[in-house]
């Protein structure tokens, strides 16, 4: 499947998936399932939010409906988007954006995509 590039070219999961992040801001969300090559939100996966005391406070700020894709969530969405079945085991998330990831595939996708370091 292709990258998405703005917003509006996100399926209703990813739209979903990335206000989540972006609420989220510092944490990780674990056991997120992957069908078709689309992220399964039902039932929702964990979500565990990283807190630091005496830090200000900064939240990544929401998209609109078609402002650009930051490169990380491009990335994310292209590489879930190419993965038949399985598992994130365990997604960062800093600033709002996906970070790292953890996955168990199950399905064809079995080796890294263009530009993405094992490791």
């Amino acid at each position: 499947m292709s990258r998405p590039t703005t917003t509006q070219g996100l399926l209703a999961s990813e739209a979903t998936f990335l206000a989540a992040m972006q609420q989220l801001g510092f944490g990780r969300f674990e056991y997120l399932q992957i069908r078709g090559g689309e992220l399964v939100l039902n039932p929702w996966p964990v979500a565990v939010r990283d807190i630091k005391f005496a830090a200000a406070a900064n939240c990544a700020k929401p998209a609109d409906a078609t402002s650009d894709l930051r490169p990380q969530v491009a990335e994310l969405f292209e590489y879930v988007r190419d993965v038949d079945a399985g598992e994130i085991r365990e997604l960062q998330v800093r600033h709002g954006l996906p970070f790292s990831m953890e996955i168990e595939l199950a399905g064809a996708r079995a080796s890294s995509p263009k530009g993405v370091c094992r490791g």
